[in-house]
């Protein structure tokens, strides 16, 4: 469920969304829809332009054609500080290598709620002490942040878009550097929010097991998007991926997962 305080889940959506840049197409027209506490998992190759469309959700990067609606308002039109209320974005990047303890990091998700140069109050203090315990980081507060390993700091930018009590999330491959059970727990954390979601992820059982849909991109375009069953098939996955792969259904949790078959000729050593 939704935590008491946190915007309500609403619909994030993608229309004909292009991205170009010094000359190069990087996104083609793509179109893509999360209902109110829908989690789209965005899949694809390496280069196929996943975190570039991320990049014009989050307003880092402007479409060169198309809109990004939240509940049917342009991103773009809406003040910063009314979207940063609504939409939080765990990204790949990290913050510069400036003095701050991962409590400091944490506490930055509260920024939209309060008038400049506000400090924190009771509240504010809970919700960042929540954070940090939902991520597995509290015991981490008052460590630099940039002396932890990737892996820490990536579950600390998971709890700084916590803080912000957002009913909608953007996450760039929010497994990244993580162990498998880091790995779990965060998705499972999303998943349980009750929150709109658009993650891009590379693990496609991963993806399979906690999106409701999967969109998979390829050359910047579109070839499949719909439920993990009918989306992860061997033949898309020789075709986007090139490599040669099984589905089949998990006997335990009824979900898709994907075997890739890997050649190993004998070699003499």
């Amino acid at each position: 469920m939704t935590a008491a305080g946190t915007a309500p889940a609403a619909t994030l959506r993608a229309e004909e969304v292009s991205v170009a840049l010094g000359g190069r197409t990087l996104v083609d027209r793509v179109s893509l829809e999360a209902g109110a506490g829908e989690v789209v998992g965005l899949v694809g190759p390496n280069g196929a332009g996943k975190s570039t469309l991320l990049r014009t959700f989050y307003r880092a990067l402007r479409p060169t054609s198309g809109r990004v609606l939240l509940d049917g308002e342009d991103v773009w039109r809406m003040p910063g500080r009314r979207l940063a209320r609504r939409l939080a974005a765990v990204l790949q990047e990290t913050p510069g290598d400036f003095e701050l303890t991962v409590y400091d990091v944490v506490a930055m998700g509260r920024t939209p709620h309060k008038r400049a140069f506000a400090g924190d109050d009771a509240s504010d203090r809970d919700i960042i002490s929540g954070s940090l315990a939902a991520a597995d980081v509290g015991g981490l507060a008052e460590a630099p942040f940039d002396r932890l390993s990737g892996g820490e700091k990536q579950r600390v930018l998971i709890a700084r878009a916590l803080a912000q009590r957002t009913g909608t999330m953007v996450l760039d491959e929010p497994t990244n550097h993580l162990d498998l059970r880091h790995q779990l727990d965060a998705l499972r954390l999303v998943r349980g929010l009750g929150v709109t979601a658009v993650v891009a992820l590379h693990d496609l059982n991963l993806a399979a097991a906690f999106c409701d849909r999967l969109c998979v991109l390829d050359g910047g375009r579109v070839v499949a998007a719909g439920a993990p069953e009918r989306v992860l098939t061997p033949e898309l996955l020789a075709e986007v991926y090139r490599v040669d792969a099984e589905v089949a259904v998990h006997p335990r949790t009824g979900v898709p997962q994907v075997t890739v078959l890997a050649d190993r000729p004998d070699r003499p050593f």
